[in-house]
């Protein structure tokens, strides 16, 4: 389906819209986000230190941590929202601390949960926000409404948590912006609304937008996302594609043997041996082929192989580990 571009929520299109776009579209590639040293503190508790990343244009990145970790602190600097103890922060070249207003013209934000106006419609309420915002296609916005499966018709006091939750994704979406930040943006939502908004990303994506997407949510990261960074208490400890953080976590094996199980315990890489019977499940880091040398002279009659889930890799790299009750509070 083709939408038209961008209008104002009175439904006139701007005659220098396409003025406007180039303008604020430098001729060079920039990145969307790029930090640099970037360090939040709240008294003794350091909430984001030194933060070095940047996210190319038309990427999708996974923003990953436990509760306290400093994602929402991150989002914050960003949208100019909390002043920076440390370091600096651009959206599309431009700082957006020290002009946030102009940084937020190619942004938009999708909260966890937001407060609403009670006493407005739905339809009064993405009014407004694309006031705000500035650009809204009416088309796209429509079909995010059936999508989303909203009654635009009622007030936001009548909305479940979920409803209100929808309502600000397509506030965000219907934008079109070339940023989308997005704080948990599927919470409350069913099972069928994440696979909806999974879909809007990847059209997002295909329209060249970057989307900048905290989750707490693995497999929506692992579906979506180009490249993952993992941050826990304040660092930034890990970042790349899913490929490039497969070391993180061990290749999972199990195999079934006609006979006896091999003993495995002197083979290089392989760890937690389990032996059921005539089967064995194990980890293996490094090169498999020493396991495989094994496996063969011991008759393995099945065996399969697959390496590790986002979530796999992420509680490889956590542990059972608790952020701290300090790193809670200032998240």
């Amino acid at each position: 389906m083709s939408c038209a571009a961008p209008q104002d929520v009175d439904g006139r299109v701007s005659p220098s819209y396409g003025e406007i776009q180039n303008n604020l579209k430098p001729q060079a590639m920039t990145a969307a986000i790029l930090t640099e040293g970037l360090s939040k503190t709240f008294g003794r508790t350091r909430a984001l230190v030194s933060l070095d990343l940047e996210v190319p244009e038309g990427e999708v990145l996974g923003y990953l941590g436990p509760n306290g970790a400093g994602k929402t602190t991150t989002i914050r600097l960003l949208l100019g929202l909390i002043g920076a103890s440390a370091g600096r922060a651009e959206i599309f070249g431009v700082d957006c601390q020290a002009s946030p207003v102009q940084a937020h013209r190619r942004v938009a934000y999708v909260p966890g949960e937001a407060s609403l106006w009670p006493t407005l419609t739905g339809a009064e309420t993405l009014h407004l926000l694309g006031r705000v915002q500035g650009q809204v296609d009416p088309g796209y916005r429509d079909l995010l409404i059936e999508r989303f499966e909203i009654d635009p018709s009622k007030r936001v006091r009548t909305y479940s948590k979920g409803n209100r939750q929808k309502l600000i994704l397509v506030a965000g979406l219907m934008t079109r912006a070339d940023l989308l930040l997005l704080d948990e943006p599927t919470s409350g939502l069913d099972p069928l609304m994440e696979r909806a908004f999974r879909e809007c990303v990847a059209e997002a994506r295909g329209r060249g937008q970057t989307v900048f997407l905290s989750s707490h949510i693995l497999s929506e990261v692992e579906a979506l996302c180009d490249r993952v960074a993992i941050l826990r208490e304040g660092h930034l400890v890990e970042v790349g594609t899913l490929a490039q953080m497969r070391h993180l976590s061990a290749l999972q094996v199990e195999a079934e043997f006609d006979a006896a199980v091999p003993d495995l315990s002197a083979v290089p890489g392989v760890s937690a041996v389990a032996v059921d019977g005539n089967r064995v499940r194990c980890q293996v880091t490094g090169s498999v082929e020493p396991l495989l040398r094994v496996l063969a002279a011991a008759g393995v009659r099945h065996l399969t192989c697959r390496e590790p889930s986002l979530e796999e890799l992420f509680l490889a790299h956590y542990g059972a580990a608790e952020p701290s009750s300090e790193a809670t509070r200032a998240g």
